[in-house]
């Protein structure tokens, strides 16, 4: 039975994203630069305009990279930078075909600790530390994929009763404190930044 995924807010594209890990993977890639529910329903439009009820890796692999980056183009856009995702979409689907022979959900599957887990989404191309570990934590808190010691290899993304990534998302009440701990953060980095600078003293 898939779970109950509200990541992208529309029915139809939440449903693909609980049947599909290669839907998942790619949400959680195009999530960045724009509201998490643009991110996660691009999967579902990009099914869609292929004419199919789901991504194929070994499909958007060897597809016409001009011709992918176009479908993404279209209105509305997938992304805000349809063309440089089309091409982190394909080198992610090419990795795939090469590492896991196209099937997305290999990637957990067989992983044996969090820690392992951890080092095969790091070396997704696309995926850098945090984004593996907020994958991680999605995974264990949404999916039920849950190897040894997934908690503390997502790091503070795998705390429990918390608002702070994606993997936290289970309506809209959830995504609204997501958003807000994103502003939060956001506002606090801007801080930290503008510190240093008033700070200064002259040490004539």
């Amino acid at each position: 039975m898939s779970p109950e995924i509200h990541l992208a807010q529309q029915p139809e594209a939440d449903e693909l994203l609980g049947r599909s890990p290669l839907a998942a993977l790619v949400g959680m890639l195009l999530d960045q630069q724009v509201p998490m529910e643009w991110a996660f329903s691009g999967p579902y439009t990009i099914a869609t305009r292929m004419g199919h009820d789901d991504l194929d890796a070994h499909e958007i692999a060897v597809h016409d990279p001009e011709a992918f980056a176009a479908l993404l183009s279209e209105k509305p856009a997938v992304h805000r930078y349809p063309g440089s995702m089309a091409k982190r979409i394909q080198q992610l689907c090419r990795f795939l075909v090469d590492e896991y022979g196209g099937d997305a959900e290999a990637v957990w599957r067989d992983a044996a600790t969090g820690t392992e887990l951890l080092a095969r989404l790091k070396a997704l191309p696309g995926f850098g530390e945090q984004k593996a570990r907020i994958f991680l934590a999605l995974l264990g808190k949404r999916y039920d994929v849950r190897p040894t010691g997934w908690r503390e290899a997502a790091g503070a993304y795998g705390e429990a009763s918390c608002y702070r990534s994606a993997a936290d998302i289970t309506g809209p009440e959830s995504l609204a404190k997501v958003r807000a701990h994103k502003q939060e953060m956001k506002a606090a980095a801007k801080a930290s930044a503008a510190a240093p600078k008033s700070s200064k003293t002259s040490r004539n």
